[in-house]
């Protein structure tokens, strides 16, 4: 069911007490297909696992070997308390409106409609479109990010195999545009959805290569790199793991289809168990084993042989279709505001017409930012130090204040605002060093990017 689907004004509370907490949400979804707690798993670790994953190392590369490895796990289990305190306090919400499930834009509206701040009530609506806007950015953000991988993927395969003797990186990205904007023409998602399994699989495999490959060419141990490089550097690697392990916006629909939605900490234990073993894999073996020449894609620093080769285009071919995947979600929801404008006959032309000019506007910010690692850096600190971090926080401290109380020592308050300080730290201080290093690929990172994409393949064992 779309956002806003139950949510309709005046947003009231109907419940409150006992009342309120007992108010079987599950049983009120009615007869819908269900997931259990494994299944949940599956759907959390196959959204959290994107193309981000396989640029880890880069990322790695900029902060620092062991520090990175530490703030990884650091970072991932923080990432699981902030998913499952959303889902927390939306399970209170649920009861105090008497409505069994709502969206990440139906939550944060409805906590701010009910708040015990009557001033800032007015602000609900609002904080939905903020919370609408940065989903789409953040996923739209992804899709060029992919882009460029695809790009970069594609660009090795035709100079190692000396079709080309160079071929600009520009260029490529602008040769996708059309095979990229036919698949998203797709508007069915079960067409796509397998081979969301498949891309599953192959990010494990490709886990299990870095290690093999990573550790042949590792030339010195782990303790002699240095422990932290820059302070940019840092918070460069901060946006990017985030947007490596960040499911926030997936962590409402899946407990919205559980069986039984109470277990939905279960879920985040074996899911983001899963999902930062793989990112600290891929990000530790992949700098250590090719250092400062690391380059994103990570199957571009394999060598040149038939199992990396199949693995490479396997790569192209696989974020081809995660491409497609990832546009659907963002996509469906600004749909949902346009196709207002337009006759019912008439939907299924300008579905695609508006589809066109999305992926067209996508391909042209990856033109211009081709580099992967601030890319994704940016969209990390940007978009989920908001949606991961900070409005989550905000959320626990409305639906909190009054029931249950914050207690003597008032920990949720010290809690939740030392949530929201870290987000705005990261907000800022992070933007700001990833959009430096996207101005400057802007400038020049094009062409370099290419260049250094293509001479660093190791020479494995």
């Amino acid at each position: 069911m779309h956002a806003a689907a139950f949510l309709r004004p005046p947003i009231t509370v109907k419940a409150t007490g006992e009342e309120a907490r007992s108010y079987d949400y599950a049983a009120a979804r009615g007869p819908i297909k269900t997931t259990n707690v494994i299944e949940s798993i599956g759907h959390l670790v196959k959204s959290c696992l994107g193309g981000g994953v396989v640029g880890i190392h880069e990322a790695y590369k900029g902060c620092g070997l062991l520090s990175a490895l530490v703030m990884n796990v650091i970072l991932g289990l923080f990432v699981g308390y902030c998913m499952n305190m959303l889902v927390k306090n939306a399970q209170i919400m649920y009861g105090r409106l008497q409505i069994p499930k709502m969206s990440y834009p139906d939550v944060a509206e409805a906590t701010i409609a009910t708040c015990p701040f009557p001033k800032m009530r007015k602000f609900a609506r609002p904080v939905r479109y903020a919370v609408d806007v940065t989903i789409g950015i953040d996923l739209f953000g992804s899709c060029c990010v992919y882009g460029v991988i695809i790009a970069r993927s594609l660009q090795q395969l035709l100079v190692d195999s000396k079709t080309v003797d160079h071929i600009n990186l520009r260029l490529l990205i602008a040769c996708l545009l059309i095979p990229c904007i036919v698949i998203c023409w797709i508007t069915q998602l079960k067409y796509l959805a397998p081979f969301s399994i498949v891309a599953d699989c192959f990010i494990v495999l490709v886990a299990v290569s870095t290690v093999y490959y990573g550790s042949a060419a590792a030339t010195k141990s782990p303790i002699d790199f240095p422990l932290v490089k820059s302070f940019e550097g840092f918070f460069e690697f901060l946006g990017v793991c985030v947007f490596s392990m960040e499911g926030v916006g997936v962590s409402m629909p899946i407990e919205n289809h559980m069986t039984n939605p109470r277990k939905f900490p279960l879920v985040l234990v074996g899911g983001m168990g899963v999902v930062i073993s793989i990112v600290m894999i891929i990000g530790f073996f992949g700098y250590w084993g090719f250092g400062e020449d690391a380059r994103a894609p990570i199957t571009n620093n394999f060598p040149w042989s038939t199992f990396p080769i199949v693995l490479k285009v396997l790569m192209a071919v696989m974020v081809y279709v995660t491409f497609a995947l990832n546009f659907w979600v963002p996509f469906d929801l600004v749909w949902y505001y346009l196709k207002r404008r337009h006759p019912e006959d008439k939907l299924w032309f300008w579905e695609r017409v508006y589809r066109t000019i999305t992926v067209i506007l996508i391909f042209l910010v990856a033109i211009i930012f081709p580099d992967v690692s601030a890319f994704m850096g940016f969209l990390g600190c940007f978009c989920l130090s908001l949606m991961g971090f900070i409005i989550p926080a905000f959320i626990e401290l409305c639906v909190v204040w009054d029931d249950p109380g914050l207690g003597v020592m008032k920990w949720r308050l010290i809690k939740s605002v030392a949530i929201i300080v870290f987000g705005v730290c990261l907000f800022f201080v992070g933007t700001y060093s990833n959009v430096k290093a996207m101005v400057q690929s802007a400038v020049s990172g094009g062409e370099e990017a290419g260049k250094e994409t293509t001479t660093t393949t190791a020479k494995g064992p």
